[in-house]
This record gives structure tokens, C-alpha cells and sequence, in this order.
């Protein structure tokens, strides 16, 4: 992160705007350990993605928070083309280079945690089959440039706090930003996210999906999950850690249909006015 961190500080400088991924489904959970290091006079619009994968009406009040702070934000599926607003909005921003007005693209950067978007983001705003246009006088060596229309978007590498408590990063693993794997058993990853849906009280939608019952402990319906998916050892024993990460990653790609961890008034990460 040290590494990642620096170069975003020193980029910042060259930039005109930084767009800013989140998941629609936890807008706070997965916002960039590096906000607080950007430029308080440097546009910071915020990107919701996955917002197919989001409660609607949640989200829609993600945006009308996020706009009563004073961020600019955006909730649309990254897999489909970018919304004409948020295309203008950038193309807006192109800056004069001298007294005679010649513009020059706008500089623009993409940052966020891992698999929130940014790849994806990218690519639609400069094309799937872009190239890097190579190195960018002033800006810090290491940044890879990408030319767009009326753009160029430097990429940035997904980036977690170390320093954040563990129960965060397993929480991030819910929704695929952080690895499951590093950070605990997939099962006790899985238990902990249905304790959680129960408390917030969309667990029964979400196991009904996949016809499981989601009545008793988050164990108990783990061993479903994990019959009804046909994750066994030998011996008809149910294998929870296959199970739990059956569930994760099929809850995390939106195979479980729609949910939201967290809304404006219950954010899981108290940071609202930040």
C-alpha cells in the first residue's frame, strides 16, 4: 500500500479529476484507504458500480447522500456503457494549457480497492482494446496512461489498509475485495456474513435462491448450503469450508441476487462526512 499510496500522492498534481470506485452494495465499506490524501481543490466524483447487484432503492439514496455532501456520484452496471452525463461531465472538465485556449485532454485518474471495477472502468472509458500512450511529461514514472476520448485515465494498482481490523477485511471478502483465504476459513468467513444478513434481515432472500432454509444458526445453514450444493467429504460429512466459499464467491458475483451490506443512515464504516 506504501508504494501505491506514494504514487497516487505524487499523481495527483498532473491530474483533473479522480474517479473514485465503490461497490453500490457498500459504498463505505470499499472506499479507498487514500481519500484522505487527495487534494482538497482535485475533483473526487464517486463511481458506484455493481449497482444491478445493489438493493435499487438503497442505492438511490447512496447517490442523493453522496451529492448532499458535495461529491459528484454515479450508481450504474460498469458492464454496460457509461452513462452520456458522466461522459460529458469529464469532457467538461478539459483544461486550457495557455492564453490561447488550446485544450488538452483531460487528465484523469481511476482508484479504488481490489475488484470494485476499476479494470472495467477503465476500459469503457477508453475502449477495450486500448494501449498505453507511454509516459506523460511531469507525472511520476511507473503510471500507465490510457487515451480516451477527449481523455487520458491513469490506471492504479487495488489498494487494501493494512491497518484496518481484520473484521473489516473479512467483511471486504464478502463482496470479493479481499481474499478470503489470507484472511480466515471460509467458513468462518461464509458464518459471519449470514450472522450478518440475518441481523439486517435479508438472509431468507437471499438462501431462498437456492431453496435453503435459513431458519437456525448461520452454522447450520452453512451445512445446508453445503448439502444442497453437494460440497461432501467422504462419510456424507458436510465440507464447510468448500460450502462457505461456494456461498461467498457465488454471493460476491451476484449469482444470489440483489442485496445491500449497508445503507446511508447504518453505514458499516462510520465516515459519512469525510
Amino acid at each position: 500500500m506504501a508504494k501505491g499510496r506514494r504514487q497516487l500522492t505524487a499523481l495527483c498534481d498532473s491530474l483533473d479529476l479522480i474517479l473514485e470506485v465503490r461497490d453500490a452494495r457498500a459504498p463505505m465499506l470499499t472506499m479507498s484507504p487514500v481519500s484522505d490524501d487527495f487534494p482538497a481543490a482535485l475533483p473526487v466524483w464517486t463511481i458506484m458500480s455493481k449497482a444491478d447487484l445493489s438493493n435499487a432503492e438503497i442505492t438511490s439514496r447512496w447517490v442523493s447522500c453522496f451529492k448532499n455532501l458535495g461529491r459528484r456520484a454515479w450508481a450504474f452496471d460498469l458492464r454496460r456503457n457509461l452513462p452520456e452525463s458522466l461522459k460529458r461531465s469529464i469532457s467538461a472538465l478539459s483544461p486550457s494549457t495557455s492564453a490561447k485556449k488550446i485544450y488538452r485532454d483531460t487528465r484523469v485518474a481511476v482508484v479504488g480497492t481490489p475488484n470494485v471495477g476499476k479494470s472495467t472502468l477503465l476500459n469503457r472509458l477508453v475502449g477495450r482494446r486500448a494501449t498505453p500512450v507511454g509516459g506523460v511529461p511531469g507525472v511520476t514514472k511507473g503510471i500507465s496512461w490510457f487515451r480516451g476520448p477527449g481523455c487520458i485515465v491513469a490506471d492504479s494498482p487495488g489498494i487494501l489498509d493494512p491497518h484496518a481490523d481484520a473484521s473489516v477485511h473479512r467483511m471486504m471478502a464478502w463482496l470479493s475485495s479481499s481474499r478470503g483465504d489470507v484472511i480466515g476459513s471460509w467458513d468462518e468467513i461464509a458464518c459471519e456474513c449470514i450472522d450478518f444478513m440475518q441481523f439486517k434481515g435479508f438472509a431468507s432472500g437471499v438462501m431462498s435462491v437456492w431453496n435453503v432454509n435459513s431458519d437456525g444458526t448461520p452454522r447450520e445453514i452453512l451445512e445446508r448450503v453445503g448439502v444442497r450444493l453437494g460440497k461432501l467429504l467422504s462419510g456424507g460429512e458436510t465440507d464447510l469450508a468448500a460450502a462457505g466459499r461456494a456461498f461467498i464467491e457465488a454471493l460476491a458475483s451476484g449469482k444470489l441476487g440483489r442485496f445491500s451490506l449497508e445503507s446511508p443512515d447504518s453505514p458499516i464504516i462510520s465516515r459519512l462526512n469525510q
